[in-house]
């Protein structure tokens, strides 16, 4: 009895241990898979039952991949052994990884005993997928590590501490089709660092240290990202064969003005936002020079090639950077642009010449918001004649009074009227849009019929201090407006003069002097209210909501404990 209570704490230990059998309760196990994260192993599983084809050991404590011989190991096919203390791997155990596709090592501590483990690496002929992020790789251990895995087509090399590119790094790697070298301090790439990767299609270089890309030359990449760097040049080099290329990301940059296209390629987004750029031509620091050259252009009968380049484009991020200018002559030759971005500039103003007058732009969503625009003049929407979305916020508009007929939009243009509009914005007469925000533009009045002949699903006026809405000022959205934005605008009741929104679903009100709620929203099927931060003591007219109200804020109100009979509806 003695020996068998001495004996018994080694049993319990061998059946519960979790280094050494996959199979612990710790672990999870279905006829093809194993999966044993985060459950404290230190060494790797001695054996592995029949049929097992994925292995995941993430986060654990595993430093060794190492034996002699480990029944099962050979038929695996994926294995994760990320965040581990992993620093060595003998050729023994990678040896017997025949069917092995797929390796991901990210987070261990690789740059140790690496000559040894990149020798050992070498036997992973069939490896197509492999992970090897925040290992504290220097490029040269990068090289080593990778130089033999012909067969590779995913190779993740981001959270290194690479700092060059050498130009035999990716020699033996022809099938590679996705590579991911961001998060590095790569400030130099050695001229044919690339060139072998004929299948390349995804390259992220984010977040490194790069200074310029002259002679872009990679015709069959299709994604690149490029963004946080410290770039202040992007030009390619013009070839016989077109450019496949069909996103790039130049965000979080100091490029100065508008990158250098291939003239042909097939480029449907671009990001160019935080940005130094304040001319949209290439080469050209300055707005003026656009103009200028855009003339000179005219005179020859000749066409600006970055724009010729871009017919394609879908998606256009310009925000956060310096453009004074709006030139609807750079943007006349999108015809596919649907999405553009210009938020968080300089603009006071926008412009349009002989050529571009009378041109249809092709946008949908439009975003100007943080800019010092005062005026949109008429012709600005009628080029508009697609757009949906507009977010004009942070900027100095004041919408136009209409006179509520179905000629505004042809009394928009006349003499008569110009002096009124060269003052404020017309936002009446806009057939599609749908989404429009106005928020913190120093709107003091609402004119009446602002909005008429313009089906908005959702309005924003928020954040504009004191603002005064008289009867009439949304006449016109009664069967269409969804959404409403008051935020902020220390209203009191009469300033606030709603009228019947027969499709309005979400109000907010919040931050406002209200006593008494709008008399109009009695008709309101509401789902939706903010209240909070008013003068309200009673919300009698919560009863008109009772079979549609799913959310109300109303905190930060003066409630009346005697009155409180509208919690009850």
């Amino acid at each position: 009895g003695c020996f068998l209570l001495w004996l018994l704490p080694s049993i319990l230990r061998a059946r519960a241990s979790p280094e050494t059998r996959p199979s612990s309760p710790l672990c999870q196990q279905s006829p093809t898979k194993v999966s044993c994260k985060g459950v404290g192993l230190r060494k790797f599983p001695k054996e592995l039952g029949q049929g097992i084809k994925y292995l995941e050991l993430s986060n654990n404590f595993i430093q060794n991949l190492s034996g002699s011989n480990m029944p099962g190991f050979g038929q695996l096919e994926y294995l994760d052994v990320c965040f581990n203390q992993l620093e060595a791997m003998s050729a023994t155990t990678l040896a017997q990884l025949l069917w092995l596709r797929s390796l991901l090592l990210a987070s261990n501590h690789l740059d140790w005993n690496y000559l040894a483990n990149g020798e050992a690496f070498h036997l992973l002929r069939n490896i197509e997928v492999l992970d090897l992020s925040v290992n504290n790789l220097e490029s040269h251990m990068a090289s080593w590590y990778i130089s033999n895995l012909t067969s590779l087509r995913v190779l993740d090399l981001s959270g290194n501490t690479m700092t060059k590119l050498l130009a035999g790094t990716f020699r033996n790697l022809p099938r590679l089709r996705q590579l991911d070298l961001s998060h590095n301090y790569i400030m130099e790439i050695q001229e044919g660092a690339f060139e072998h990767l004929e299948e390349l299609e995804v390259l992220n270089l984010a977040l490194n240290s790069l200074l310029c890309i002259s002679g872009f030359s990679l015709m069959q990449l299709r994604v690149l990202n490029l963004s946080h760097n410290a770039l202040e040049l992007f030009s390619s080099k013009e070839g016989a064969e077109p450019y496949l290329l069909r996103v790039l990301d130049l965000s979080h940059n100091r490029l100065l003005s508008f990158p250098e296209l291939p003239r042909a390629h097939d480029l449907t987004h671009l990001n160019l936002s935080n940005n130094l750029i304040a001319s949209l031509l290439p080469g050209s620091p300055h707005p003026r020079e656009f103009v200028l050259l855009y003339k000179e252009m005219q005179r020859f009968n000749r066409t600006v090639h970055p724009v010729a380049a871009l017919t394609h484009m879908v998606d256009l991020d310009l925000s956060n950077n310096r453009l004074e200018l709006f030139p609807f002559s750079f943007f006349h030759s999108l015809g596919s642009l649907h999405s553009l971005s210009l938020a968080r500039n300089c603009l006071q103003n926008v412009a349009r010449d002989s050529v571009s007058n009378g041109t249809e732009l092709s946008m949908r969503s439009l975003d100007l918001h943080s800019n010092a625009l005062r005026v949109l003049p008429r012709w600005f929407f009628d080029s508009l004649p697609h757009l949906e979305s507009i977010d004009l916020g942070s900027n100095s508009l004041q919408p136009c009074e209409s006179q509520g007929s179905d000629q505004d939009r042809d009394l928009g243009g006349d003499s008569q009227t110009s002096a009124t509009t060269d003052t404020c914005t017309p936002f009446y007469n806009v057939p599609r849009l749908k989404h429009l925000s106005l928020s913190m533009n120093n709107i003091s009045r609402l004119q009446p019929h602002a909005f008429n002949q313009t089906p908005l699903l959702s309005l924003d006026l928020s954040g504009n201090g004191d603002l005064s809405m008289p009867t009439g000022a949304l006449e016109g959205l009664e069967l269409s407006l969804q959404e409403l934005s008051l935020r902020d605008n220390q209203m009191d009741e009469g300033q606030a003069v709603l009228p019947c929104l027969g499709t309005l679903r979400v109000l907010d009100l919040s931050g406002n002097r209200l006593s008494l709620l709008p008399m109009g929203l009695s008709c309101s099927p509401l789902e939706s209210l903010d209240i909070r931060n008013n003068n309200l003591q009673t919300l009698g007219m919560v009863r008109s909501w009772s079979h549609s109200l799913r959310a109300v804020s109303v905190a930060g109100n003066p409630w009346k404990c005697c009155s409180l009979g509208w919690l009850d509806t």
